[in-house]
């Protein structure tokens, strides 16, 4: 592993400890050079994901990106690191169980809706209003009564 602060590739592991979601190990590394420590985790990965966007764009799928867009979406609410962790898991683990190695953009979109839907209305329609690109604010009126709607239900 190289190390982010000298870039040398030896380093020894000091700790090692699964993340509390079960889905990746943590560890704790020194570099053996400049002795700084880091942290990294390994993860299963059962193929590698290709993001189709749109005009037929592909990009390979980070997982990285994915859990930037649902953090932003779920900012200053009272949503713990973890259930978001868990989130991104879940979404990541449907995917690659899908067979498929290819995934368009538009069912990832599609079921990080779904997943915020059901952890938290407001980080729900803060995702659909960049993801279903709103641009006036009777937009988001629009979208907020279905969603209270479908919350009386």
């Amino acid at each position: 592993m190289r190390c982010p602060f000298c870039s040398n590739e030896a380093s020894q592991v000091k700790d090692s400890r699964p993340t509390d979601d079960g889905a990746a190990i943590r560890r704790r590394r020194q570099c053996e050079a400049c002795g700084a420590r880091f942290t990294t985790f390994e993860r299963i990965q059962l193929r590698d994901l290709t993001v189709v966007k749109s005009g037929d764009r592909r990009e390979p799928f980070e997982r990285e990106k994915l859990m930037r867009s649902v953090s932003t979406a779920c900012r200053k609410r009272p949503i713990q690191p973890a259930q978001i962790e868990r989130l991104v898991s879940g979404i990541q683990r449907q995917l690659e169980t899908t067979g498929e190695s290819e995934i368009p953009s538009q069912r990832i979109g599609e079921l990080v809706m779904e997943a915020l839907k059901g952890l938290d209305s407001v980080a729900y329609i803060r995702f659909a209003s960049v993801y279903k690109d709103f641009r006036e604010a009777k937009d988001f009126e629009e979208f907020a009564g279905n969603v209270s709607e479908v919350g009386k239900s």
